[in-house]
C-alpha cells in the first residue's frame, strides 16, 4: 500500500553509489506493481538531485573528447618542481613550466616551499557524463600508506577515498598492498561552456574565500560557476573541494586535423607544441589569439631529425613562424601564424594580426546555447515527481 510518507522522503538528500543503484533497479525491474514502479522512480530522481547538490569534486563533461586540463596542487610539504613532476607523472618538463608561466630556463630542481599552489596540466579524457586524467598519475603503494593518507596528504585532497577504491576496484578502502599501482582519477571535463572554448582548471577553494571573488579572479561569472558545480547558493560553497573554473582559450589557426588539436591555452600560460618546435603562448592584452614561434629548442621525438619550415609565404616575401607583415594599403597587418602539423609538416596561415577590428560580417565565434542548469532539471524532476506521487495516493 502506498504510504503519504513515500512521497515526503523526497525531501531528504540521498547519495547513492552507483553498485547501490544499479543493484535495486535490477531488482526492481523483476517486478511491477505501481508501488514498486514508484519506488523505483524514487531512487533514480534521489541517484539525480543526489548527483548535482553541493560541489562533489566530480566534474560534468557531456562530450566524448580528450583534451588538456589544469588542476591546483597546494604542496604539503617542502618539495621540489621535479618531485612534484614525477608525482603526476609528468613526462616534460616544460609542461609543468608553461602551465605556472615560469621562464623556460627555470631548473628542475627548483624548491617548492610547503602550502605553495601550483597549476598542474594533464591529459583528461570524457565518458559516462564525467571527466576524469587520462591514464595518469599512477602511485605506487608505499611504506605505511593508506588510501586516506594518499588522498589528503599525498595529493592534497584532490581526489576522495572512494573515488580511488573505485577508480581501482578496490572493495575494501582498509585493505591495499605494498608496492601496489593505483590509478588517481583528477577531475577535469573538455566541455564548452556558453558556446567558447575553454581550459577547466580545478581550483582549490580556500577557506574564508567566495563564488563572486573567484569568478573576478579568473573571468568568468557566478553564476557559471553555480551551474558548472551544481552549486544552488552561493553561501554553499565549501573551502577544501576542488571547484570547476572555465578558463578561457586563445583562439587559434589550429584546423581539426591536426595532431594537437584541440591546442586550448589559457592566458598567462605557454605550451610547447609539433615535437617541441613551436612554443604558443596566451595572453589576454592580445585579443585572447595565440602568438606562436620556433621554440628554437631540439625535437623531442618523432623521427624528425630537424624541425620541418615554418614560413608562410606572402605576396612580397617569406615570413618567418610569427613574423608579422606591415600594411601599407590598409591599417590590418598580417601575421605568419601556426596553423597545425602532421606527421611531416608544420602547418602554417597568413592571417590578419590580432589587433585588428573584428570584421562586421558576422565572423565573430559562433555561440551555442547556453547549458541548462542544474537547478532547473532538479526543480523539475521534483515537481513532477510531486505531481507522480498526487496521482497514485488518490
Amino acid at each position: 500500500m502506498l504510504k503519504s510518507s513515500d512521497c515526503s522522503d523526497l525531501s531528504v538528500s540521498v547519495s547513492l553509489s552507483t553498485h547501490l543503484l544499479s543493484r535495486d533497479l535490477s531488482r526492481a525491474a523483476s517486478m511491477s506493481t505501481p508501488t514498486t514502479l514508484l519506488h523505483l522512480l524514487i531512487l533514480i530522481l534521489a541517484a539525480s538531485l543526489a548527483a548535482g547538490q553541493g560541489q562533489t569534486g566530480i566534474f560534468t563533461c557531456r562530450s566524448t573528447a580528450n583534451c588538456q586540463s589544469l588542476i591546483d596542487y597546494i604542496s604539503p610539504n617542502a618539495t621540489t618542481l621535479s618531485a612534484i613532476q614525477s608525482l603526476f607523472g609528468m613526462s616534460n618538463h616544460r609542461t609543468l613550466l608553461g602551465a605556472n608561466n615560469f621562464p623556460p630556463s627555470t631548473s628542475p630542481n627548483t624548491s617548492v616551499s610547503k602550502g605553495q599552489r601550483l597549476h598542474i596540466p594533464f591529459p583528461c579524457s570524457c565518458s559516462n557524463g564525467t571527466g576524469h586524467s587520462r591514464g595518469l598519475p599512477i602511485y605506487t603503494v608505499q611504506p605505511d600508506d593508506g588510501l586516506s593518507h594518499i588522498a589528503e596528504d599525498v595529493f592534497a585532497k584532490l581526489v576522495t577515498v572512494q573515488q580511488i577504491a573505485d577508480a581501482n576496484n578496490i572493495p575494501n578502502v582498509n585493505l591495499i598492498q605494498l608496492g601496489q599501482e593505483l590509478y588517481i582519477p583528477l577531475p577535469c571535463s573538455c566541455d564548452d561552456v556558453d558556446g567558447s572554448k575553454v581550459v577547466h582548471y580545478g581550483h582549490m577553494v580556500e577557506s574564508g574565500t567566495s563564488l563572486e571573488i573567484i569568478a573576478a579572479n579568473y573571468g568568468t561569472t557566478e553564476s557559471t560557476l553555480m551551474t558548472l558545480n551544481g552549486i544552488s547558493n552561493p553561501k554553499d560553497l565549501l573551502a577544501d573541494v576542488v571547484l570547476d573554473v572555465p578558463l578561457k582559450a586563445c583562439s587559434s589557426s589550429i584546423g581539426s586535423d591536426s595532431l594537437d588539436s584541440p591546442l586550448l591555452v589559457s592566458n598567462g600560460t605557454y605550451v610547447y607544441t609539433a615535437n617541441n618546435c613551436v612554443r604558443c603562448n596566451c595572453q589576454a592584452a592580445n585579443n585572447y589569439t595565440l602568438q606562436c614561434k620556433a621554440s628554437g629548442i631540439s625535437v623531442n621525438g618523432s623521427g624528425w631529425a630537424t624541425c620541418p619550415s615554418m614560413q608562410c609565404q606572402a605576396a612580397s616575401r617569406s615570413l618567418s613562424l610569427g613574423e608579422e607583415l606591415m600594411s601599407s594599403a590598409s591599417a590590418c597587418n598580417q601575421t605568419c601564424a601556426y596553423a597545425g602539423f602532421t606527421n611531416q609538416t608544420i602547418l602554417t596561415a597568413l592571417v590578419p594580426d590580432s589587433t585588428c577590428a573584428a570584421s562586421p560580417d558576422g565572423n565573430a565565434p559562433s555561440s551555442a546555447p547556453p547549458a541548462i542548469s542544474s537547478q532547473l532539471i532538479k526543480s523539475f524532476l521534483l515537481a513532477a515527481f510531486a505531481a507522480l506521487c498526487l496521482f497514485l495516493l488518490q
